[in-house]
Protein backbone atom coordinates (compact mmCIF):
# COMPACT_ATOMS: atom_id res chain seq x y z
CA UNK A 1 0.00 0.00 0.00
CA UNK A 2 1.43 3.83 -1.09
CA UNK A 3 -0.32 7.13 0.12
CA UNK A 4 0.60 9.72 -2.21
CA UNK A 5 -1.09 13.08 -1.03
CA UNK A 6 -2.36 15.12 -3.62
CA UNK A 7 -4.85 16.52 -2.31
CA UNK A 8 -3.92 20.54 -3.08
CA UNK A 9 -2.54 23.82 -1.38
CA UNK A 10 -3.81 22.92 1.96
CA UNK A 11 -2.46 19.26 1.96
CA UNK A 12 -3.49 17.02 4.58
CA UNK A 13 -0.42 14.49 3.56
CA UNK A 14 1.70 17.90 3.64
CA UNK A 15 0.66 18.74 6.70
CA UNK A 16 1.90 15.02 8.39
CA UNK A 17 4.94 15.01 6.15
CA UNK A 18 5.67 18.47 8.34
CA UNK A 19 5.54 20.66 5.06
CA UNK A 20 5.69 24.61 5.43
CA UNK A 21 2.00 26.44 5.58
CA UNK A 22 1.84 27.63 2.06
CA UNK A 23 3.27 31.51 1.64
CA UNK A 24 1.00 33.89 0.19
CA UNK A 25 1.73 35.91 -2.71
CA UNK A 26 0.00 39.19 -1.72
CA UNK A 27 -2.52 38.87 -4.90
CA UNK A 28 -5.78 37.61 -5.98
CA UNK A 29 -6.67 36.07 -9.40
CA UNK A 30 -10.26 35.88 -11.34
CA UNK A 31 -10.34 33.59 -13.73
CA UNK A 32 -13.31 32.92 -15.43
CA UNK A 33 -14.41 30.78 -19.30
CA UNK A 34 -16.25 33.38 -21.56
CA UNK A 35 -18.67 32.00 -24.08
CA UNK A 36 -18.91 33.40 -27.85
CA UNK A 37 -22.27 30.89 -29.36
CA UNK A 38 -21.73 32.51 -32.63
CA UNK A 39 -17.74 32.34 -32.48
CA UNK A 40 -15.27 35.13 -31.52
CA UNK A 41 -13.09 34.72 -34.55
CA UNK A 42 -10.08 35.20 -32.61
CA UNK A 43 -6.61 33.80 -33.46
CA UNK A 44 -5.35 31.40 -30.66
CA UNK A 45 -2.86 34.20 -29.79
CA UNK A 46 -2.39 35.09 -25.68
CA UNK A 47 -3.22 38.44 -24.94
CA UNK A 48 -1.96 40.50 -21.50
CA UNK A 49 -1.98 44.00 -20.16
CA UNK A 50 0.06 45.41 -17.24
CA UNK A 51 -0.39 48.37 -15.01
CA UNK A 52 0.47 49.04 -11.52
CA UNK A 53 0.37 45.91 -9.73
CA UNK A 54 -2.47 44.94 -11.77
CA UNK A 55 -2.43 41.81 -14.88
CA UNK A 56 -5.19 40.94 -16.96
CA UNK A 57 -5.72 38.88 -20.20
CA UNK A 58 -7.07 36.02 -22.64
CA UNK A 59 -6.41 32.77 -24.29
CA UNK A 60 -9.07 31.15 -26.75
CA UNK A 61 -9.56 28.29 -26.00
CA UNK A 62 -11.58 27.02 -29.60
CA UNK A 63 -13.73 28.95 -32.22
CA UNK A 64 -16.49 29.79 -29.39
CA UNK A 65 -14.94 29.73 -26.24
CA UNK A 66 -11.75 32.49 -24.65
CA UNK A 67 -10.54 31.84 -20.88
CA UNK A 68 -9.69 35.66 -19.40
CA UNK A 69 -7.92 36.38 -16.01
CA UNK A 70 -6.95 39.17 -13.65
CA UNK A 71 -4.48 39.10 -10.98
CA UNK A 72 -4.57 42.37 -8.48
CA UNK A 73 -3.80 43.30 -4.83
CA UNK A 74 -4.70 45.47 -2.75
CA UNK A 75 -5.27 44.65 1.33
CA UNK A 76 -7.20 46.52 3.99
CA UNK A 77 -5.80 45.22 7.74
CA UNK A 78 -8.66 44.22 10.01
CA UNK A 79 -12.04 42.14 9.79
CA UNK A 80 -14.08 43.93 12.33
CA UNK A 81 -16.29 46.98 11.86
CA UNK A 82 -14.15 49.29 10.16
CA UNK A 83 -12.26 46.55 7.91
CA UNK A 84 -15.36 44.99 6.37
CA UNK A 85 -17.21 48.53 6.07
CA UNK A 86 -14.66 50.27 4.83
CA UNK A 87 -13.89 47.03 2.32
CA UNK A 88 -17.61 47.86 1.61
CA UNK A 89 -17.45 51.46 0.70
CA UNK A 90 -14.43 50.86 -1.76
CA UNK A 91 -16.56 47.93 -3.13
CA UNK A 92 -19.24 50.31 -3.60
CA UNK A 93 -17.08 52.99 -5.54
CA UNK A 94 -16.48 50.39 -7.97
CA UNK A 95 -12.88 49.43 -6.36
CA UNK A 96 -12.59 45.96 -6.70
CA UNK A 97 -9.04 45.05 -5.87
CA UNK A 98 -8.88 44.85 -2.39
CA UNK A 99 -7.68 42.33 0.25
CA UNK A 100 -8.97 42.24 4.23
CA UNK A 101 -6.27 40.81 6.55
CA UNK A 102 -7.99 39.47 9.88
CA UNK A 103 -5.82 37.88 12.36
CA UNK A 104 -8.22 35.97 14.26
CA UNK A 105 -9.52 32.32 12.27
CA UNK A 106 -12.97 33.72 12.08
CA UNK A 107 -15.24 36.92 12.25
CA UNK A 108 -14.41 38.90 15.62
CA UNK A 109 -17.84 39.02 17.56
CA UNK A 110 -16.50 40.10 21.07
CA UNK A 111 -18.68 42.23 22.90
CA UNK A 112 -22.35 40.35 22.40
CA UNK A 113 -23.94 44.14 20.84
CA UNK A 114 -23.67 46.93 19.71
CA UNK A 115 -25.67 50.25 20.09
CA UNK A 116 -26.32 51.86 16.81
CA UNK A 117 -27.46 55.47 16.65
CA UNK A 118 -29.05 57.67 13.74
CA UNK A 119 -25.41 58.57 12.57
CA UNK A 120 -24.55 54.71 11.51
CA UNK A 121 -28.03 54.16 10.39
CA UNK A 122 -27.02 56.79 8.02
CA UNK A 123 -24.14 55.63 7.82
CA UNK A 124 -25.10 52.13 6.89
CA UNK A 125 -27.79 53.20 4.53
CA UNK A 126 -25.05 54.87 2.33
CA UNK A 127 -23.06 51.82 2.03
CA UNK A 128 -26.09 49.57 1.09
CA UNK A 129 -27.33 47.42 3.51
CA UNK A 130 -29.52 49.31 6.34
CA UNK A 131 -32.64 47.05 4.21
CA UNK A 132 -30.69 43.90 5.93
CA UNK A 133 -31.05 44.86 9.28
CA UNK A 134 -34.64 45.56 9.63
CA UNK A 135 -35.35 42.07 10.75
CA UNK A 136 -32.33 41.45 13.25
CA UNK A 137 -32.70 45.15 14.46
CA UNK A 138 -34.19 46.32 17.89
CA UNK A 139 -35.12 49.61 18.13
CA UNK A 140 -35.12 51.38 21.71
CA UNK A 141 -39.10 52.02 22.81
CA UNK A 142 -38.00 54.02 26.28
CA UNK A 143 -35.10 54.64 28.21
CA UNK A 144 -34.85 54.66 31.86
CA UNK A 145 -32.05 55.41 34.18
CA UNK A 146 -32.20 54.74 37.80
CA UNK A 147 -29.76 55.91 40.67
CA UNK A 148 -29.94 52.85 42.53
CA UNK A 149 -28.89 54.74 45.75
CA UNK A 150 -32.24 57.04 46.21
CA UNK A 151 -34.17 55.63 43.99
CA UNK A 152 -34.85 57.82 41.68
CA UNK A 153 -35.30 57.48 37.55
CA UNK A 154 -35.00 59.33 34.64
CA UNK A 155 -36.84 58.69 31.50
CA UNK A 156 -34.51 59.76 28.50
CA UNK A 157 -36.23 61.06 25.44
CA UNK A 158 -35.37 59.31 21.83
CA UNK A 159 -37.64 61.12 20.01
CA UNK A 160 -34.73 64.07 19.65
CA UNK A 161 -32.71 61.21 18.20
CA UNK A 162 -34.94 61.24 14.64
CA UNK A 163 -31.99 61.28 12.30
CA UNK A 164 -31.10 59.17 9.81
CA UNK A 165 -34.48 59.61 8.02
CA UNK A 166 -36.41 57.88 10.66
CA UNK A 167 -33.34 55.05 11.74
CA UNK A 168 -34.45 55.12 15.64
CA UNK A 169 -31.53 53.96 17.99
CA UNK A 170 -31.34 50.47 19.06
CA UNK A 171 -29.08 47.62 19.06
CA UNK A 172 -27.84 45.26 17.12
CA UNK A 173 -25.96 41.30 17.31
CA UNK A 174 -22.45 42.67 16.66
CA UNK A 175 -22.17 38.71 14.86
CA UNK A 176 -25.03 40.07 13.02
CA UNK A 177 -23.87 43.18 11.65
CA UNK A 178 -20.25 41.53 10.46
CA UNK A 179 -21.86 38.95 8.70
CA UNK A 180 -24.21 41.57 6.72
CA UNK A 181 -21.08 43.36 5.86
CA UNK A 182 -19.05 40.39 4.98
CA UNK A 183 -22.18 38.50 2.79
CA UNK A 184 -21.80 41.86 0.64
CA UNK A 185 -18.04 41.50 -0.32
CA UNK A 186 -16.22 39.14 -2.62
CA UNK A 187 -15.76 35.50 -2.31
CA UNK A 188 -12.01 35.23 -0.33
CA UNK A 189 -11.90 38.87 0.32
CA UNK A 190 -11.22 37.85 4.13
CA UNK A 191 -8.21 36.10 4.13
CA UNK A 192 -8.44 35.22 8.28
CA UNK A 193 -5.22 33.88 10.60
CA UNK A 194 -2.99 36.82 9.43
CA UNK A 195 -1.29 38.35 11.86
CA UNK A 196 1.33 41.46 10.83
CA UNK A 197 4.11 41.68 12.30
CA UNK A 198 5.84 44.96 10.44
CA UNK A 199 5.59 47.42 7.71
CA UNK A 200 7.77 49.55 5.37
CA UNK A 201 7.05 51.71 2.65
CA UNK A 202 9.35 51.79 -0.65
CA UNK A 203 9.35 53.44 -3.45
CA UNK A 204 8.02 52.06 -6.93
CA UNK A 205 7.66 53.93 -10.25
CA UNK A 206 7.94 56.95 -8.44
CA UNK A 207 5.31 56.34 -5.94
CA UNK A 208 5.08 55.13 -2.27
CA UNK A 209 3.67 51.58 -1.42
CA UNK A 210 3.19 49.34 1.60
CA UNK A 211 5.18 46.44 1.95
CA UNK A 212 3.69 44.24 4.72
CA UNK A 213 5.17 41.24 6.64
CA UNK A 214 3.52 38.59 8.14
CA UNK A 215 3.75 35.63 11.11
CA UNK A 216 3.95 33.31 8.67
CA UNK A 217 6.14 34.79 5.96
CA UNK A 218 3.85 35.99 3.50
CA UNK A 219 5.06 39.82 1.92
CA UNK A 220 2.22 41.45 0.76
CA UNK A 221 3.14 44.93 -1.93
CA UNK A 222 0.04 47.28 -1.72
CA UNK A 223 -1.05 50.76 -3.48
CA UNK A 224 -3.01 51.65 -0.12
CA UNK A 225 -2.69 50.04 3.84
CA UNK A 226 -5.70 51.41 5.73
CA UNK A 227 -5.24 49.93 9.91
CA UNK A 228 -8.41 48.86 11.26
CA UNK A 229 -6.13 46.11 13.87
CA UNK A 230 -8.57 47.99 16.98
CA UNK A 231 -6.70 49.33 19.64
CA UNK A 232 -3.24 48.10 19.81
CA UNK A 233 -2.88 48.87 15.93
CA UNK A 234 0.31 47.33 14.92
CA UNK A 235 -0.46 50.24 11.96
CA UNK A 236 -1.39 52.77 14.29
CA UNK A 237 1.98 52.20 16.00
CA UNK A 238 4.23 52.02 12.91
CA UNK A 239 2.50 55.82 12.46
CA UNK A 240 3.93 56.87 15.61
CA UNK A 241 0.88 56.97 18.01
CA UNK A 242 1.13 56.60 21.32
CA UNK A 243 -0.40 53.75 23.14
CA UNK A 244 -3.98 53.62 24.47
CA UNK A 245 -4.36 54.71 27.76
CA UNK A 246 -6.59 52.78 30.73
CA UNK A 247 -9.90 54.61 31.90
CA UNK A 248 -9.35 52.75 35.01
CA UNK A 249 -12.42 50.54 34.43
CA UNK A 250 -13.67 47.70 33.25
CA UNK A 251 -16.35 46.47 31.53
CA UNK A 252 -18.36 43.01 30.85
CA UNK A 253 -20.86 42.06 28.26
CA UNK A 254 -22.89 39.29 27.98
CA UNK A 255 -26.24 37.63 25.58
CA UNK A 256 -28.68 36.61 27.50
CA UNK A 257 -31.05 33.78 26.47
CA UNK A 258 -34.59 33.11 27.39
CA UNK A 259 -35.63 29.84 25.21
CA UNK A 260 -39.10 29.96 26.23
CA UNK A 261 -39.46 34.06 25.71
CA UNK A 262 -38.84 37.44 28.18
CA UNK A 263 -41.57 39.38 27.31
CA UNK A 264 -40.11 42.52 27.92
CA UNK A 265 -40.71 45.77 25.76
CA UNK A 266 -37.46 46.76 24.11
CA UNK A 267 -36.54 50.06 26.51
CA UNK A 268 -33.33 50.95 27.22
CA UNK A 269 -32.57 50.05 31.15
CA UNK A 270 -29.46 51.59 32.85
CA UNK A 271 -28.65 51.27 36.71
CA UNK A 272 -25.83 53.69 38.35
CA UNK A 273 -24.79 53.26 41.99
CA UNK A 274 -21.33 54.24 43.78
CA UNK A 275 -18.71 53.98 40.75
CA UNK A 276 -20.88 51.21 39.32
CA UNK A 277 -23.43 51.66 35.68
CA UNK A 278 -25.30 48.93 34.52
CA UNK A 279 -28.09 47.90 32.08
CA UNK A 280 -29.73 45.74 29.55
CA UNK A 281 -31.34 46.22 26.64
CA UNK A 282 -33.65 42.95 24.92
CA UNK A 283 -32.52 42.30 21.44
CA UNK A 284 -35.40 40.20 20.26
CA UNK A 285 -37.83 38.04 22.00
CA UNK A 286 -35.65 35.54 23.04
CA UNK A 287 -32.26 37.62 24.27
CA UNK A 288 -31.27 40.06 25.83
CA UNK A 289 -27.56 42.36 26.20
CA UNK A 290 -26.49 43.13 29.13
CA UNK A 291 -23.52 44.96 30.69
CA UNK A 292 -21.71 46.42 33.74
CA UNK A 293 -19.09 49.03 33.83
CA UNK A 294 -17.17 49.01 37.20
CA UNK A 295 -13.87 50.37 38.80
CA UNK A 296 -10.68 48.27 37.83
CA UNK A 297 -9.40 45.71 40.26
CA UNK A 298 -6.46 47.04 42.17
CA UNK A 299 -3.14 47.12 40.32
CA UNK A 300 -1.60 43.74 39.90
CA UNK A 301 -4.89 41.71 40.07
CA UNK A 302 -6.01 39.86 36.89
CA UNK A 303 -9.47 39.77 35.63
CA UNK A 304 -11.03 36.88 35.94
CA UNK A 305 -10.91 34.83 32.69
CA UNK A 306 -13.86 32.31 34.09
CA UNK A 307 -16.92 32.87 32.89
CA UNK A 308 -18.93 31.21 35.46
CA UNK A 309 -16.60 33.37 38.25
CA UNK A 310 -17.21 36.30 35.94
CA UNK A 311 -20.85 35.74 36.77
CA UNK A 312 -20.72 34.83 40.02
CA UNK A 313 -18.16 38.04 40.92
CA UNK A 314 -20.88 40.21 39.31
CA UNK A 315 -24.11 38.72 41.03
CA UNK A 316 -22.06 38.41 44.83
CA UNK A 317 -20.11 41.94 44.28
CA UNK A 318 -20.90 44.53 41.99
CA UNK A 319 -24.19 43.65 41.30
CA UNK A 320 -25.26 43.09 44.66
CA UNK A 321 -27.33 46.24 45.65
CA UNK A 322 -28.86 46.37 41.89
CA UNK A 323 -32.26 45.50 41.57
CA UNK A 324 -33.37 42.04 41.10
CA UNK A 325 -34.24 42.29 37.34
CA UNK A 326 -31.55 43.22 36.49
CA UNK A 327 -29.66 39.99 38.71
CA UNK A 328 -32.22 38.16 37.04
CA UNK A 329 -30.70 38.66 33.18
CA UNK A 330 -27.60 38.07 34.60
CA UNK A 331 -28.51 34.42 35.49
CA UNK A 332 -29.57 33.89 32.22
CA UNK A 333 -26.05 34.02 30.49
CA UNK A 334 -24.31 32.64 27.56
CA UNK A 335 -20.87 32.33 28.69
CA UNK A 336 -20.20 31.86 24.91
CA UNK A 337 -20.73 35.60 24.25
CA UNK A 338 -18.65 37.20 27.55
CA UNK A 339 -16.41 40.01 26.96
CA UNK A 340 -14.65 41.19 30.35
CA UNK A 341 -12.09 43.53 29.31
CA UNK A 342 -10.58 47.11 30.27
CA UNK A 343 -12.17 50.09 28.74
CA UNK A 344 -9.21 52.06 26.90
CA UNK A 345 -9.07 55.54 24.93
CA UNK A 346 -6.62 57.16 23.11
CA UNK A 347 -6.45 61.24 24.21
CA UNK A 348 -8.59 63.54 22.01
CA UNK A 349 -5.62 65.85 21.43
CA UNK A 350 -3.22 62.86 20.19
CA UNK A 351 -5.90 62.03 17.98
CA UNK A 352 -6.19 65.76 17.25
CA UNK A 353 -2.59 66.40 16.13
CA UNK A 354 -1.41 63.25 15.82
CA UNK A 355 0.08 61.40 12.41
CA UNK A 356 -3.13 59.26 11.60
CA UNK A 357 -1.60 58.72 7.99
CA UNK A 358 1.91 58.50 6.50
CA UNK A 359 2.38 58.24 2.46
CA UNK A 360 0.10 55.66 1.52
CA UNK A 361 -1.17 54.48 4.97
CA UNK A 362 -4.07 55.28 7.36
CA UNK A 363 -5.81 54.07 10.18
CA UNK A 364 -9.46 53.66 10.99
CA UNK A 365 -11.90 52.67 13.67
CA UNK A 366 -10.47 51.75 17.10
CA UNK A 367 -6.93 51.37 15.36
CA UNK A 368 -7.44 55.59 15.12
CA UNK A 369 -10.18 56.72 17.74
CA UNK A 370 -10.74 54.23 20.61
CA UNK A 371 -13.24 55.85 23.05
CA UNK A 372 -15.25 54.71 26.13
CA UNK A 373 -18.44 53.34 25.27
CA UNK A 374 -20.62 55.84 27.14
CA UNK A 375 -22.03 57.73 24.43
CA UNK A 376 -22.22 54.10 22.19
CA UNK A 377 -19.93 55.99 19.57
CA UNK A 378 -17.17 53.11 19.12
CA UNK A 379 -19.04 51.23 16.41
CA UNK A 380 -20.96 54.02 14.90
CA UNK A 381 -17.80 56.07 13.65
CA UNK A 382 -16.19 53.14 12.89
CA UNK A 383 -19.08 53.17 9.80
CA UNK A 384 -18.70 56.91 9.71
CA UNK A 385 -14.92 56.57 8.96
CA UNK A 386 -15.49 53.71 6.15
CA UNK A 387 -17.88 56.36 4.52
CA UNK A 388 -15.78 58.93 4.09
CA UNK A 389 -13.18 57.18 3.58
CA UNK A 390 -14.82 55.56 1.02
CA UNK A 391 -15.56 58.63 -0.48
CA UNK A 392 -12.50 59.97 -0.40
CA UNK A 393 -10.48 57.14 -2.35
CA UNK A 394 -13.81 56.48 -4.57
CA UNK A 395 -14.03 59.87 -5.87
CA UNK A 396 -9.87 59.58 -7.06
CA UNK A 397 -10.28 56.28 -8.16
CA UNK A 398 -13.88 57.42 -10.17
CA UNK A 399 -12.43 60.81 -11.55
CA UNK A 400 -8.91 59.21 -12.71
CA UNK A 401 -11.07 56.28 -14.89
CA UNK A 402 -11.80 53.15 -12.65
CA UNK A 403 -7.76 53.44 -11.70
CA UNK A 404 -6.08 54.28 -8.06
CA UNK A 405 -3.52 56.76 -8.96
CA UNK A 406 -0.25 55.79 -6.03
CA UNK A 407 0.62 59.35 -6.50
CA UNK A 408 -2.76 61.04 -5.49
CA UNK A 409 -2.88 58.62 -2.25
CA UNK A 410 -1.24 60.78 0.31
CA UNK A 411 -3.01 63.72 -0.49
CA UNK A 412 -6.46 61.71 -0.27
CA UNK A 413 -5.77 59.83 2.98
CA UNK A 414 -4.77 63.28 4.49
CA UNK A 415 -7.90 64.79 3.53
CA UNK A 416 -9.84 62.00 4.71
CA UNK A 417 -7.97 62.10 8.18
CA UNK A 418 -8.59 65.96 8.26
CA UNK A 419 -11.65 65.66 8.11
CA UNK A 420 -12.16 62.85 10.49
CA UNK A 421 -9.97 64.61 13.28
CA UNK A 422 -12.12 66.95 15.13
CA UNK A 423 -15.14 64.79 14.93
CA UNK A 424 -14.16 61.82 16.56
CA UNK A 425 -11.67 64.10 19.13
CA UNK A 426 -14.74 65.68 20.37
CA UNK A 427 -16.62 62.10 20.88
CA UNK A 428 -13.66 61.00 22.89
CA UNK A 429 -13.74 63.53 25.04
CA UNK A 430 -17.75 63.27 25.42
CA UNK A 431 -17.57 59.49 25.82
CA UNK A 432 -14.77 60.35 28.80
CA UNK A 433 -16.81 62.74 30.78
CA UNK A 434 -20.28 60.93 30.38
CA UNK A 435 -18.45 58.25 32.07
CA UNK A 436 -17.15 59.97 34.60
CA UNK A 437 -20.07 62.05 35.47
CA UNK A 438 -22.39 58.95 35.56
CA UNK A 439 -20.17 57.20 37.68
CA UNK A 440 -18.63 59.67 40.07
CA UNK A 441 -20.15 59.79 43.74
CA UNK A 442 -19.34 63.30 45.34
CA UNK A 443 -22.37 65.02 46.23
CA UNK A 444 -21.78 67.57 44.23
CA UNK A 445 -21.30 65.64 41.05
CA UNK A 446 -24.46 63.49 42.20
CA UNK A 447 -26.93 66.62 42.55
CA UNK A 448 -25.47 67.30 39.37
CA UNK A 449 -25.90 64.27 37.53
CA UNK A 450 -29.68 63.61 39.20
CA UNK A 451 -30.58 67.11 38.65
CA UNK A 452 -29.20 68.40 35.11
CA UNK A 453 -27.49 65.68 33.47
CA UNK A 454 -30.14 63.23 33.06
CA UNK A 455 -32.47 65.23 32.06
CA UNK A 456 -30.53 67.31 29.40
CA UNK A 457 -28.74 64.39 28.16
CA UNK A 458 -30.69 63.86 25.37
CA UNK A 459 -29.88 67.35 24.37
CA UNK A 460 -26.30 67.44 24.32
CA UNK A 461 -25.90 63.61 22.23
CA UNK A 462 -28.81 64.58 19.85
CA UNK A 463 -26.16 66.74 17.61
CA UNK A 464 -23.58 64.27 17.93
CA UNK A 465 -25.32 61.22 16.91
CA UNK A 466 -27.38 62.50 14.55
CA UNK A 467 -24.65 62.98 12.32
CA UNK A 468 -24.41 62.49 8.44
CA UNK A 469 -21.09 61.59 7.45
CA UNK A 470 -22.01 61.99 3.93
CA UNK A 471 -22.59 59.70 1.25
CA UNK A 472 -20.77 57.46 -1.73
CA UNK A 473 -19.93 58.41 -5.03
CA UNK A 474 -21.28 56.90 -8.23
CA UNK A 475 -20.70 56.44 -11.75
CA UNK A 476 -23.91 57.84 -13.22
CA UNK A 477 -26.14 54.75 -15.05
CA UNK A 478 -26.88 56.73 -17.69
CA UNK A 479 -24.08 59.23 -18.37
CA UNK A 480 -21.01 58.16 -16.77
CA UNK A 481 -20.60 61.23 -14.90
CA UNK A 482 -19.31 61.57 -11.41
CA UNK A 483 -22.37 62.42 -9.04
CA UNK A 484 -21.99 65.12 -6.62
CA UNK A 485 -21.45 63.98 -3.52
CA UNK A 486 -21.01 65.65 -0.45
Amino acid sequence: MVLTGCDGVHSVVGRWLGLGVVADSGRVAVRVLFVHPQGHGLKTETQQSLTSGVRAGFVPLDDKHTYWFLICPSPSKGAGIAGLATALALKRTGVESFLVLERAEELRTSGSALALFPNAGLALESLGISHKLASIYAPFQKGYVTNVDNGVTQEINYSLFNGGAGFRPGVINRKALLKALAEELPHNSIRFSSKLTAIETKTHEGSSIAVIHMKDGTIIKTKVLIGCDGVHSVVGRWLGLSEVVDSGRVAVRVLSVYPEGHGLKTDNQQFVTSGIRAGFIPLDDKHIYWYLICPAPSKGTELETDPKETQREILENHAKNLPKKFKDVVERSDFSTLSWAPLKFRYPWQVMFGNLNKENVAVAGDAMHPMTPDLGQGGCTALEDAVVLGRHIGTSFIQNGGVIVPKEIPQVLSNYVEERRLRVSSLILGSYVAGWVQQRNSAVIKYLRDVFFYKYLGRIAAGAVCFDCGKLPSIHEDKGELKKIK
